[in-house]
């Protein structure tokens, strides 16, 4: 079994989680960028730093979409990598897998997972928008109705795929594997934790400004990846007056849960800057739960859901600092005790063990169909 994806394999938490749940089952083998993953059987390495999208606006102005596709440098490479070997099934990670999974002719066929409504995902760019969301719409249009089965993150995203291009794909969250703990009990001043990709977009600034004018009843550590540094310096010189709020560097991804159990709420708030935000159903809220932390999140449709079945914490009124600052504000120890209680009781529904059986259901029902017929 292949399961291809071009990321770093090592510190790509949805493949991982793939990764470990097939390969005491299959003979897993894999494909992206970076050194093998732990315990697969054979490893196609991309070399790092090849593009993975297309950088061809004149053909993509052409609408030549399968010479764009086929000319993608980590696309050309995995292909030379990967031709002339057989496959029994492919888990293809995303819609620039989709051509490349389809070429291999895997004998019973290939499951799709998409982790973002592709089409959209950088639609707030408009030379992405012009150029190369009507080449992604080509690719899922032509490629995904050929994939025996579907997977994506949330049910918004999965009805979208649903209307667009005709296909029935079910949800595998991005949750968290579960983890052995209890809820640490609440003191002042309450800890508050947020991480995110340090991305302008997700506009983190308002996260630093709802603490602005918090008492010394509240404490906020901020953990952002330097994906534009530029941006994530701004937001370091914005927090150097106020005593309560620091950044602390990056920590693994295996170490994530430990380190949100430190803190008594997580913040995930994420404003709809665009379609797949609007949408999102993060990796971090659910690291909050196994890490029995309380949650404040947006009103964001997904994450509500959830948090307000559950009763995992506060959801705000918007997207603001405002919106934000109004629930912390309020906040108790003795509020925050009672949504850790409730994590707790809602780990192991939240963790990756429970949710990832959409994958293990998917790939089995692929070994159990008859073998397609290859071209």
């Amino acid at each position: 079994m292949l399961i291809v994806s071009l990321s770093p394999l090592r510190s790509d938490p949805r493949v991982l989680k793939q990764i470990n749940l097939f390969r005491d089952k299959y003979d897993v083998v894999t494909c992206g960028f970076g050194a093998a993953p732990d315990g697969v059987s054979r490893h196609f390495e991309i070399e790092s730093g090849l593009p993975s999208w297309p950088r061809d606006p004149k053909r993509l102005l052409q609408r030549q979409y399968r010479q764009v596709y086929w000319n993608i440098a980590a696309v050309a490479e995995a292909y030379r990598l990967l031709r002339g070997q057989r496959f029994d099934a492919v888990l293809a990670n995303d819609a620039n897998t989709l051509p490349l999974a389809m070429s291999l002719d895997a004998v019973h066929g290939v499951h799709a997972d998409l982790h973002e409504f592709a089409p959209k995902e950088h639609y707030n760019k408009p030379a992405w928008r012009i150029l190369v969301a009507p080449y992604v719409r080509w690719v899922c249009r032509t490629f995904l109705p050929q994939a025996r089965s579907v997977t994506t993150v949330s049910d918004g995203i999965a009805e979208q795929y649903g209307r667009d291009f005709g296909v029935a794909a079910t949800v595998v969250t991005n949750a968290a594997p579960y983890a052995e703990k209890v809820p640490r009990p609440t003191g002042r001043p309450i800890r508050l934790i947020y991480s995110s990709a340090g991305q302008r977009y997700r506009r983190i600034e308002d996260i630093i400004s709802a603490m602005d004018a918090a008492s010394g009843e509240l404490e906020l550590d901020l953990i952002v990846m330097p994906n534009e540094p530029a941006y994530v310096d701004e937001l370091r010189r914005q927090a150097e007056p106020l005593p309560n709020v620091r950044f602390r560097e990056p920590v693994p991804y295996d170490q994530l849960v430990d380190t949100v159990s430190e803190y008594d709420v997580s913040i995930s708030v994420i404003p709809p800057t665009n379609f797949n935000l609007a949408n999102a159903l993060p990796n971090k809220f659910f690291e909050a739960v196994q890490a029995r932390t309380a949650v404040i999140i947006g009103p964001s449709p997904a994450m509500q859901a959830l948090v307000e079945r559950h009763r995992l914490g506060a959801v705000t009124e918007g997207f603001s600092a405002a919106a934000l600052r109004k629930v912390l504000q309020e906040l108790t120890p003795e509020q925050v005790d009672g949504w850790k209680q409730n994590a707790h009781r809602a780990a192991q529904e939240l963790s990756s063990e429970y949710q990832n059986r959409g994958w293990e259901r998917a790939v089995d029902a692929l070994f159990a169909a008859p073998a397609q017929m290859t071209r």
